[in-house]
């Protein structure tokens, strides 16, 4: 398994997230990918982490889900990967205590190089669809908690992420209504 880190949009290294590339072994009959294991994902992380529930999504293309995120105590980690198609998807880091605090990066996801993204608790996630369809997959290490959800508006001013694409975004009216970095308050930020 190899490692990448990532550089957000002002070159800073963020410190947290990692990009997994697993090993693919290829033969006539397809390939085979062990794409979860506890011991290695935690050796590479330094720390040990529990999933609790799994999520599975499809989108078309120009489909941008996100920003989203939940607050303390039920802040999930991610590890996202896309399964199918391509996705380009994008963190953006809400620790108040970071050196890349309100900066953002993007990577893109398919299901040729099979990279995944674990994105730490503290980090706004969302992705874009590439591909006519794409399939995304990721394991989180908290469940889903209504009253913590907060979903920072995709096109804020102040985070400026440059989505890479002259595609007609779909974008859900919950996502539409997200909140600019601006209108936070304190139980927001990390």
């Amino acid at each position: 398994m190899n490692i990448e880190r990532l550089l957000s949009n002002k070159k800073n290294l963020l410190n947290g997230p990692i990009i997994f590339k697993d090993n693919i072994f290829n033969d006539s009959r397809g390939f085979f990918i062990e794409s979860w294991n506890e011991n290695k994902f935690s050796d590479l992380l330094g720390f040990s982490t529990k999933f609790v529930q799994d999520n599975h999504s499809q989108s078309r293309k120009g489909v941008l889900r996100g920003l989203h995120f939940q607050t303390k105590p039920f802040a999930q980690g991610k590890l996202v990967r896309c399964i199918s198609g391509e996705i380009f998807d994008v963190i953006v880091d809400l620790r108040q205590n970071s050196e890349t605090f309100k900066e953002w990066a993007g990577v893109k996801l398919n299901n040729q190089e099979r990279k995944q993204l674990w994105v730490p608790p503290g980090f706004a996630h969302g992705f874009l669809t590439l591909s006519k369809h794409a399939e995304v997959f990721y394991k989180v290490t908290q469940y889903w908690n209504k009253g913590s959800e907060v979903t920072l508006k995709w096109d804020d001013p102040e985070i400026n992420i440059n989505w890479n694409s002259n595609l007609n975004f779909h974008i859900s009216d919950k996502d539409s209504k997200g909140l600019f970095i601006s209108n936070f308050d304190k139980t927001h930020f990390f």
